[in-house]
């Protein structure tokens, strides 16, 4: 029965919906609920000895309303169109910031530490969407498997301490929260921000698109220019 299609669809969304719950609860960071739910996940399929192709095999039906969710987040959008407008150039221009910030100090952290080439290659694109991501990492060199598995990581840890960082050196304006959230850490960091707020979940939504589209011109670019210059 623990290996039917069935029972991997019924239990994770039975796991994410009891972390949410203990999230709800107790508000603590550690118990994000994308968080708790990969490790409950992880746990329970070691326990039981499941290989994860077999997991897989009903939880892709899951995976199949991702590109769905990924529209729905023009609804906020739209409803908060007006603002957004207000702020157009300062937010095309916060992304682009914060997409060359996000490369720089990826790549260049795992080359002074002594990363190989390939290594430097996969870390370089991690803010962005695992697509997105996996694309620039497999076009200059990296290792797309390994990417994906930093972007996860990138989401989960933005979203966990991301609000803490910014709270931390008093960011209030809910337009620069969404951007930060959306830049740095992607899908994950955009659910987070919208529990913050529609507006917050809105630019958020915006900045994944953006930082995509910014991280796929500039990566490939700031690559080059640090094995040239450095």
């Amino acid at each position: 029965m623990i290996e039917s299609p069935v029972f991997a669809v019924m239990f994770t969304f039975g796991v994410y919906f009891l972390s949410s719950k203990l999230y709800s609860k107790f508000n603590f960071f550690l118990f994000n609920p994308i968080l708790l739910s990969i490790v409950s996940i992880i746990v329970f399929l070691k326990i039981f000895n499941i290989d994860y192709n077999t997991y897989f095999a009903g939880a892709k039906i899951i995976s199949f309303f991702l590109p769905v969710s990924v529209v729905a987040l023009g609804v906020p959008l739209y409803l908060q169109l007006g603002e957004i407008k207000k702020r157009g150039f300062s937010i095309i221009l916060s992304t682009i910031i914060g997409s060359i910030v996000g490369i720089l100090s990826a790549a260049l952290t795992a080359k002074y530490m002594g990363a190989s080439r390939e290594i430097v290659a996969s870390i370089a694109p991690k803010s962005v969407t695992t697509p997105i991501a996996m694309s620039i990492s497999d076009k200059i060199g990296g290792i797309p498997p390994l990417t994906a598995a930093l972007v996860i990581c990138t989401g989960i840890f933005g979203a966990i301490l991301g609000p803490a960082i910014l709270n931390l050196f008093k960011i209030k304006d809910k337009v620069a929260f969404g951007l930060a959230m959306g830049s740095a850490s992607h899908g994950i960091g955009t659910a987070r921000a919208a529990e913050e707020g529609q507006l917050e979940g809105a630019v958020s939504g915006l900045a994944i698109s953006l930082n995509g589209v910014a991280t796929a011109i500039l990566t490939p670019i700031l690559f080059k220019l640090i094995y040239l210059i450095l």
